[in-house]
C-alpha cells in the first residue's frame, strides 16, 4: 500500500494542486479531522473565522466560516427541539440558496439524514419521492416559484403534501422574498418574536439567527439534547440521499455516508482544488446533482474554500459571478458550456482568474476541449457517479495538453482503487479482476462506495457486491493512462446531465392505452444538451394521434424527460429483436437518420 504523503505545498495560483494517489493512510491519519461533513466547519472556523464559506451570487450575501459554523448550530437546535432525531429525513425542494445549504449543515450535526430533490419534479413525481424517503419535515418555494427555470407547479403543492404525505410532520415553505432578504436580516430576525403561529421556515432560520447571535440562550435541556446529538453522529451514518437513475429505471434514493463524502472530498479537493489553499468555486448546478452537492460544494468546503453559489444555473448569470467574484475553479456539465459560449457577448467576460475547468457527465469533441481549455491554464474531467459520492477518477490536463482528457476518464485513487472485473456471480460475489486492456465491468472498491439504495435492498444487492465492489454500470478497461469508458451498460439518455431511462418515458406515453401500442425512447446527440430524447410511437390500428397530442402529454413529465422529436409509427412497423422487444440498436441507427434530416434544416441543436 502507498506510504502516506506528506502535506503539500501551496502553489502559485497559476499551477492546481496535481492529483496525488491519496492513500488510506492519508484518509485515516492527515485528514482524520474531517471525517463528519459538519466537522469541516468546525475546523475551518476556528483557523480561518472571517474567511467567506461562501457567497450567494444572486443576493450578495457573505458567510464566513464562523458565521455558518454558529448558525448551523442554532439551526441544528432548532430541529432537535422540534423533535428531530438520528437517523430522521428531511428533505427539500429548494433553489441552491444559502438557506437550503444551512438547512443540510444543521441536519448533519445532529444526524438527520437529508434529501434534496429536483425542483424541476412533478407534482406526482415529488409525492413519490417523499414516499420513497418517509421525511418527517419537507421545505418548498411557494407560489411564487420563480427561483429556477422549469419548476414545477407548486401552489397547491402544500395541500397535496398533506393529503398524500401525511408522515410530513413539518411542511415549511419558501417564498421568493425569503431567499431575497436572507436568513440574518432585520425582517426576519423579528419573525421570531411575533405571534404565536405556523412555525415557517423563514421562522425557524430566524430563532436560529437569534441563537446564533446570543439574543436568544437555548433551553438547558435542548443545550443537552443537541449536545447529545452531536456527539451520537458517527462517520459511517447516513447523511445524504440522492436520487439516481438504477439499472431498473426507476429513480432510486442512494444513501451516502458521512465517511463516503469526506474521502470524496479530500481526493477532488487535492486533485482539483489545490488542497488546503481555499480557492473559489462556482457552484451552479442544482442542489440534487451530486455535482452540485459532494463535488462542488463539499470538495470546495473541505480545502476551507469559498462557494459562490447560484441559486439556479443561468448563463449570464455564470459568466458575472466569474467575473465579480474572481472564480477560480469553474465545474459544469457540458450543455452548461455551450449555453455560456452561446452567448453573443461571451467574449467581453474577463475569465482571466479561472484556473481550472472541467466537466463532468458525459463524453465530448476534440473541439468542445479546446474551446473549454481556452479558458483557463488547466482543463480536467473524471468519472463520477452518485454511487461513489462523486468523482473517482481525475484527469487534469494543461492547457496544451487539454485533448489528453478524450483518451482516458483519469486515474482513480487507492484510497478507491478501480479494478476491471467480469459479471457479477450468481452467489453474489464479484468476478475476477481481468487483465489490463480487456474489456469488462468498470467496479470500485473502498470507502466512497454508498450505503445503499434507501429500503431497496435486492438493487443493491446488484449493485454492491457481497465482498464490497461497487459495479457502476459501465463498460471500460484499465492500462497505464487510466480508466477508459467503452459503453454503458444501460440503456441511460443523459439530456443536460440528467440521467433518464428509457423505460420512464415509454411507460408515460403508454398510459395512452387507446391510442399507443408501443413506445421506445431512445438518445441521440445535441450540440446544446449533449443528448436529446427520441421518441418512437407506434399507433394502434384506427388511432388518430398526433405529435402536438404528445407533446402535450408530456408536459406531464419533468422537462428533461419530455422528448424533443416524435417519430410516429403505423401498426407493426416498431422494430423488434428476436425476442419480440423494441430493437434499440435499430432504433438509434433510425433516430440518426431523422435528426440527420432536422439539423440539415437548422432544426435541431437548438433552445
Amino acid at each position: 500500500m502507498t506510504q502516506p504523503e506528506t502535506q503539500p505545498e501551496t502553489r502559485p495560483q497559476t499551477q492546481p494542486h496535481a492529483a496525488h494517489p491519496l492513500s488510506f493512510e492519508d484518509f485515516d491519519q492527515r485528514f482524520a479531522d474531517r471525517h463528519l461533513l459538519h466537522s469541516v466547519l468546525e475546523k475551518w472556523a476556528h483557523e480561518r473565522p472571517g474567511h467567506p464559506a461562501m457567497i450567494s451570487a444572486d443576493t450578495g450575501q457573505l458567510t464566513s466560516w464562523a458565521g455558518l459554523e454558529r448558525i448551523t448550530r442554532g439551526l441544528a437546535m432548532q430541529l432537535v427541539e422540534m423533535g428531530y432525531q438520528k437517523g430522521d429525513c428531511f428533505a427539500s425542494a429548494l433553489p441552491l440558496s444559502t438557506e437550503h445549504i444551512l438547512v443540510e449543515y444543521a441536519c448533519f450535526r445532529i444526524g438527520v439524514i437529508f434529501a434534496p430533490l429536483d425542483l424541476r419534479l412533478s407534482a406526482a413525481e415529488m409525492i413519490r419521492s417523499l414516499g420513497l424517503l418517509r421525511p418527517r419535515g419537507f421545505a418548498f418555494p411557494g407560489a411564487d416559484s420563480r427561483q429556477v427555470p422549469g419548476a414545477g407547479d407548486f401552489r397547491r403543492f402544500g395541500q397535496m403534501v398533506e393529503t398524500e404525505a401525511p408522515f410530513v410532520e413539518h411542511r415549511l415553505c419558501f417564498l421568493d422574498e425569503d431567499f431575497k432578504r436572507g436568513y440574518d436580516s432585520a425582517a426576519v430576525l423579528e419573525d421570531s418574536d411575533s405571534a404565536d403561529g405556523p412555525l415557517t421556515m423563514r421562522r425557524l432560520l430566524a430563532r436560529a439567527a437569534r441563537l446564533a447571535s446570543g439574543k436568544r440562550a437555548p433551553a438547558k435541556r435542548i443545550q443537552e439534547a443537541f449536545e447529545r446529538a452531536t456527539a451520537g453522529v458517527d462517520e459511517n451514518d447516513g447523511a445524504l440521499v440522492i436520487f439516481t437513475t438504477g439499472s431498473t429505471g426507476s429513480p432510486k434514493p442512494a444513501l451516502l455516508s458521512h465517511r463516503n463524502i469526506a474521502c470524496q472530498s479530500m481526493c477532488i479537493s487535492q486533485a482539483f482544488f489545490r488542497g488546503d489553499s481555499g480557492m473559489r468555486t462556482l457552484v451552479n448546478l442544482p442542489p440534487s446533482h451530486v455535482g452540485c452537492q459532494t463535488e462542488l460544494l463539499m470538495g470546495t468546503f473541505f480545502g476551507g474554500g469559498t462557494a459562490i453559489i447560484l441559486a439556479a444555473f443561468e448563463p449570464l448569470a455564470s459568466l458575472r459571478a466569474i467575473q465579480e467574484y474572481k472564480v477560480q475553479v469553474l465545474g459544469q456539465i457540458p450543455a452548461q458550456f455551450q449555453f455560456e459560449w452561446r452567448l453573443k457577448d461571451y467574449d467581453s467576460f474577463d475569465l482571466s482568474s479561472l484556473e481550472v475547468v472541467a466537466y463532468g457527465g458525459q463524453q465530448v469533441s476534440g473541439a468542445f476541449l479546446e474551446k473549454m481549455a481556452a479558458m483557463a491554464p488547466w482543463a480536467g474531467t473524471g468519472l463520477g457517479l452518485t454511487e461513489t459520492a462523486g468523482f473517482c477518477t481525475y484527469q487534469l490536463q494543461p492547457r496544451e495538453h487539454a485533448k489528453a482528457c478524450l483518451n482516458s476518464l483519469g486515474v482513480d485513487m487507492p484510497v478507491y482503487a478501480a479494478s476491471i472485473r467480469g459479471e457479477m456471480r450468481e452467489d453474489g460475489l464479484a468476478a475476477a479482476e481481468l487483465p489490463e486492456g480487456e474489456i469488462g465491468h468498470i467496479c470500485f472498491h473502498g470507502p466512497q462506495t454508498f450505503l445503499g439504495y434507501l429500503n431497496d435492498p435486492e438493487a443493491t444487492a446488484r449493485t454492491i457486491s457481497r465482498d464490497g465492489f461497487l459495479y457502476t454500470g459501465d463498460l471500460g478497461f484499465k492500462d497505464s493512462e487510466g480508466v477508459h469508458l467503452s459503453g454503458r451498460a444501460k440503456w441511460v439518455i443523459k439530456p443536460s446531465g440528467y440521467q433518464v431511462f428509457p423505460a420512464d418515458v415509454e411507460s408515460h406515453f403508454c398510459a395512452l392505452a387507446e391510442d399507443v401500442a408501443a413506445c421506445a425512447a431512445v438518445g441521440v446527440g445535441h450540440a446544446l444538451i449533449s443528448e436529446a430524447i427520441v421518441a418512437f410511437v407506434e399507433i394502434k390500428p384506427g388511432a388518430k394521434l398526433s405529435s402536438s397530442m404528445l407533446e402535450r402529454h408530456a408536459r406531464e413529465l419533468a422537462s428533461y424527460m419530455r422528448p424533443r422529436h416524435y417519430v410516429l409509427l403505423e401498426p407493426g412497423e416498431m422494430p423488434l429483436n428476436r425476442v419480440a422487444k423494441p430493437d434499440y440498436l435499430r432504433l438509434r441507427q433510425m433516430a440518426e437518420r431523422e435528426i440527420a434530416e432536422l439539423r440539415e434544416k437548422g432544426k435541431w441543436d437548438r433552445v
